[in-house]
């Protein structure tokens, strides 16, 4: 099995996004809620902030904490009102024009975007915007959002960006500053998240609730699917301009995403991870003497499975928390050893023991085959391997960095031929319908109303693709791709 380089073994991190209305540390509460956001994108940070009469912007390529814990960053960012985005980029370079908020100067005033998600039709609309004479200045989808507002006829700010959503298709969760407002907007199935938050009475957008936590932020509740929140100095307003569907939030928040400790749609996204870890052990279970994570996302799940099946759970391998994604690699003996400067094994409970291995998925199985086989240099007699997801066999266009479908594993090779290249013992997957009763769906999922966005698994893409083409596998477009 050949795979292309280009492409890691997990899912990447989408972007989050955070707001802050009205009060007199707009920026250093933007900063921390950021630095809360950070698990959803670390390749890039930014602020924008409104003193009254100036915006003023800083963005930087690197981590939160490189740059926003700097009072001579922070003191630039004036003003009672700021938006913020972390990044990870899944359309368009990680150069420092395509790190958000994005800003412009419109005919309404200054204009400040910050998005989670992926537009599935940005190129379409790109290409209209420039052949009709508009300049872009980033390879980011999210730009094409800006440049459907500045170009749009209505009578004001508010109703442009209205007329810019009705453009746009596939997922988002926006979060806008104008010299007046603070605006929140979800798409109109809900795919990526955004909550409403209030601090010493001053509202809060985030998206997830661990970043009102950090600041001592009271929870609202989620911004709706299709929903487009106002904040000003008069207060909040809701406007719903996109006709009712039931909601179909990204099945990928409660399963990887967000922080454990963030709530979403009123469950807890930990509990959802032990429910998942002990349906998995009723489809599953197999004679074992220890249940063991692959840290840090397998733990939830191996606590819920080794629940499940009264089977000890042990933190059998140690995860090292300080190593960077930029940890240089100059020789080939040396890059033989990279699984194991972020994970070793726990020898003393992996010895002469029948391991079950849980995590949270499978992409390309390239890190599965060094995981299984650091638990059978540690000594483990069996190795087990338990997902608790189905197999990922559909790429993934909404805001999540998945490879061609050519390059998943699950969606080229049989269970068996999957396990042998592994090196397991035995392999196993939760399956769609448990994953839906583990979501609290009784019945599993119904085809005819599934309940969450869940195409990685099932094909089933809830918005259309514009940009995409299928000749039997769908195939990633980027933005790059189209400009060459």
């Amino acid at each position: 099995m050949k795979f292309h380089n280009s492409y890691g073994d997990r899912l990447r991190e989408e972007c989050g996004v955070f707001g802050v209305f009205g009060h007199p540390d707009a920026a250093a509460l933007t900063a921390l809620g950021l630095h809360a956001l950070q698990h959803r994108g670390q390749e890039a940070a930014g602020i924008v902030s409104f003193d009254g009469k100036q915006f003023h912007a800083e963005r930087r390529l690197g981590l939160v904490s490189d740059h926003f814990t700097k009072a001579s960053i922070l003191d630039r960012l004036q003003g009672n009102m700021a938006c913020g985005h972390v990044r990870y980029s899944t359309t368009g370079e990680t150069i420092l024009r395509n790190v958000q908020p994005l800003f412009a100067d419109l005919a309404g005033g200054g204009f400040a975007v910050a998005h989670n998600g992926n537009l599935t039709n940005a190129l379409t609309l790109r290409n209209a915007l420039v052949r009709d004479g508009a300049i872009f200045q980033s390879t980011s989808d999210t730009e094409t959002i800006l440049q459907l507002v500045a170009r749009s006829n209505r009578v004001n700010t508010l109703s442009r960006f209205t007329d810019a959503l009705f453009q746009i298709e596939g997922a988002y969760a926006l979060v806008v500053m104008t010299n007046k407002k603070l605006i929140g907007a979800r798409d109109p199935l809900g795919i990526r998240p955004l909550i409403l938050g209030q601090l010493d009475g001053h509202y809060i957008l985030a998206s997830e609730t661990c970043a009102l936590d950090i600041i001592g932020a009271q929870f609202v509740r989620e911004v709706e699917n299709g929903e487009i929140v106002v904040i000003t100095e008069d207060g909040l307003e809701s406007i719903k301009p996109f006709p009712e569907v039931a909601p179909r939030p990204c099945v990928f928040e409660y399963i990887y995403f967000s922080r454990p400790d963030s709530i979403i749609g009123g469950q807890s996204v930990y509990d959802c991870r032990k429910a998942l870890g002990r349906q998995l052990a009723l489809e599953s279970a197999v004679p074992a003497d220890v249940v063991i994570p692959v840290p840090d996302s397998g733990v939830p799940a191996a606590i819920g499975y080794a629940d499940q099946s009264q089977i000890p759970f042990e933190l059998g391998i140690i995860r090292n928390h300080y190593v960077g994604r930029t940890f240089i690699e100059p020789q080939q003996s040396i890059r033989a050893f990279s699984v194991k400067l972020k994970h070793n094994a726990n020898r003393v409970h992996v010895d002469g023991k029948r391991v079950i291995l849980i995590d949270d998925s499978i992409v390309r199985g390239t890190t599965s085959v060094k995981i299984v086989q650091m638990m059978r240099d540690a000594g483990a007699t069996e190795v087990h391997l338990r997902i608790g997801a189905p197999p990922i066999t559909h790429p993934d266009f909404y805001g999540i960095d998945t490879p061609d479908q050519d390059q998943l594993l699950a969606a080229n090779n049989s269970l068996e031929e999957m396990c042998a290249y592994i090196g397991a013992d035995s392999l196993a997957f939760l399956s769609v319908d448990g994953l839906y009763r583990a979501m609290g769906h009784e019945n599993g999922r119904d085809p005819a109303r599934p309940q969450f966005t869940d195409h990685c698994f099932t094909g089933d893409y809830p918005t259309g693709l514009t940009d995409q083409q299928d000749d039997g596998h769908i195939k990633q477009l980027s933005l790059l791709a189209e400009q060459a």
